[in-house]
């Protein structure tokens, strides 16, 4: 039995009359169909109206669109439903993760790097009113997995650090400022990423941490976000196997599983050890990490067997429900276990008051409201202030700081980018704007080109040692999905734009999306995370290049990556 009026859904009695009303009146089909969280890239009218009238998914997940079209795409789907849905998206930075033009204000690391638990607070008020404005009431975060790995390619940026305890206090600022506007927040991954250095989107990953050191870190993090009231948890497709045997000494290594696939660790670590009653998602289950452990038809049904109460996405919507429908009437899905994820979720809903504002017409959005909620003047301010706050001197160990075209008139820039990654869409070259603000400071900038001979044909070094008095480094390479590292890829030939002028002419390296650069140019004297790559962040770096603002950001992982050449 599920307490619905205990934390963190809080029901009172007329809104479980609604969860139990509604529950009474599916069929086993459309119990089955709430199961299912999908997707919408795009306003197809007729996917839309397939969706909320044959369908009839519990929720949906939008990615980032025009305020038309997430208009159009979340209001299609409410008009048309007679239970209203769950619509999520990846609101980790800001609205932008939902609708172009939403408010940027940083990667959770730029808000943990201003050392105050306010800009997480803030951080979680942007989403939560950017994105109720376009017709969301879920955001998959905080993520609040440890970036103790710094060779994890996906963690990264996306973590707020290394530090349990400022992963904790941030977290919980977001959870509670993001529910204080009535949308749900999500704590993910559990049981945490961010111990292995590789991606569950591409494998199965293992958190091998001892039972006892995952208490006092990743366990004490969600049990601090249970206590805040987060609604709901993601489970990833990582292994614990400490905990896995802990809680069933009888298995074998082949039979330990992904949190995902696991009811060790969903119904015997979250929810009894943890004390979790709210709704459990699984991570996106087109992920390898969940194909790879056993044959799809098996593990469809088995996850929310294993107490996942919602399916976030499908590999083919057709063969998925089939797959589900078909472990509901062998029994790996008991009704009784059918019912109670579908009440969960129903709950999820009612404790969003989802069920009163269907009636009301507030689950669909307004395109004039959208807009006004888009960019106000406090969210930009909020913006500069945490770019300003957030931008981390790591390494000054030469007088090359602040920078004048006084001193430095011939500036050759090294742009080092990527094409965009999976969660924040193509990337404009960021180079570009960066260099224009440096030549509106009377800087004179070239950008370099690597010269194509090999040995005994390349470029002379007195060409760059005789005519540039600064070298800048911008490097830009984000977090993204099937990457297996996050490094530097150097340019032929020979490593071209390696910095090997760094003993002849003054050299600054700035990382705008990843933090361990230093790994890869070790011996660059003057170093700096910026933590994003956004124009309000590029534009507090001018100034503080340029002396006009002092760096005041605290690094939230250890950027020198355990090296001792790092920090020559």
């Amino acid at each position: 039995m599920i307490d619905l009026k205990a934390k963190p859904f809080n029901l009172c009695d007329d809104d479980i009359k609604w969860v139990n009303s509604s529950l009474a009146d599916l069929s086993e089909d459309e119990k089955i169909a709430q199961l299912f969280c999908l997707i919408a890239y795009a306003p197809d009218e007729g996917f839309l109206m397939h969706m909320a009238k044959d369908i009839k998914p519990g929720g949906l997940m939008c990615r980032a669109m025009e305020p038309e079209e997430l208009v159009k795409t979340i209001g299609t789907l409410q008009k048309n439903t007679e239970i209203p849905m769950l619509i999520s998206a990846n609101l980790e930075r800001g609205g932008n993760g939902l609708v172009n033009g939403g408010t940027s204000l940083g990667s959770p690391m730029q808000t943990a790097a201003t050392g105050k638990t306010e800009t997480a607070r803030r951080l979680g008020e942007i989403c939560a009113v950017e994105g109720l404005a376009c017709g969301a009431n879920w955001t998959f975060a905080p993520i609040v997995d440890i970036d103790m790995n710094f060779r994890n390619p996906i963690t990264n940026l996306r973590t707020f650090g290394s530090d349990p305890q400022t992963v904790s206090s941030m977290g919980t600022e977001f959870i509670k400022a993001v529910q204080k506007e009535g949308m749900a927040a999500t704590a993910k991954h559990f049981p945490g990423d961010g111990v292995d250095e590789r991606d569950q989107h591409l494998v199965s990953t293992v958190n091998d941490l001892s039972c006892e050191d995952w208490d006092r870190t990743y366990g004490k993090i969600f049990r601090d976000c249970i206590d805040a009231g987060v609604l709901t948890v993601m489970a990833g497709h990582i292994m614990l196997p400490s905990w896995s045997r802990k809680l069933n000494p009888e298995l074998s290594d082949d039979e330990i599983l992904p949190a995902t696939l696991s009811p060790e660790l969903i119904e015997g670590l979250l929810r009894k050890e943890l004390g979790f009653n709210g709704l459990v998602i699984s991570d996106a289950t087109a992920m390898a990490g969940m194909a790879i452990p056993m044959p799809r038809a098996k593990a469809v049904p088995a996850a929310i067997a294993a107490g996942c109460d919602m399916f976030l996405f499908t590999r083919n919507m057709e063969e998925d429900f089939a797959f589900m429908k078909a472990g509901v009437a062998d029994g790996t899905i008991t009704a009784q276990r059918l019912d109670e994820a579908v009440t969960r979720i129903l709950a999820l809903k009612a404790a969003l008051k989802l069920h009163q504002k269907h009636k009301s017409g507030e689950t669909v959005p307004e395109l004039g409201a959208l807009k006004s909620a888009l960019g106000s003047h406090k969210y930009k301010n909020w913006a500069e202030e945490c770019a300003d706050e957030s931008i981390t001197l790591v390494k000054n160990l030469e007088d090359i700081l602040p920078l004048s075209p006084e001193k430095y008139k011939r500036v050759l820039l090294y742009d080092i980018q990527d094409e965009g990654g999976f969660f924040h869409g193509e990337k404009k070259p960021v180079y570009r704007t960066f260099m224009e603000m440096l030549e509106a400071e009377g800087f004179k900038v070239d950008r370099f080109d690597p010269s194509k001979g090999m040995e005994g044909l390349m470029q002379a070094s007195t060409e760059i040692t005789d005519n540039y008095d600064l070298i800048l480094y911008l490097a830009s390479l984000d977090t993204k999905s099937n990457q297996t590292v996050v490094r530097i890829e150097w340019a032929m030939p020979m490593g071209a734009n390696v910095p090997i002028y760094m003993t002849s002419v003054p050299t600054v390296f700035i990382s705008l999306e990843n933090p361990y650069h230093l790994l890869d140019v070790p011996r660059v004297k003057t170093y700096i995370n910026t933590y994003s790559s956004n124009d309000v962040t590029l534009e507090k770096l001018i100034d503080k290049l340029m002396g006009r603002s002092p760096f005041k950001g605290i690094s939230p992982v250890d950027p020198f990556c355990g090296k001792w050449d790092t920090r020559l």
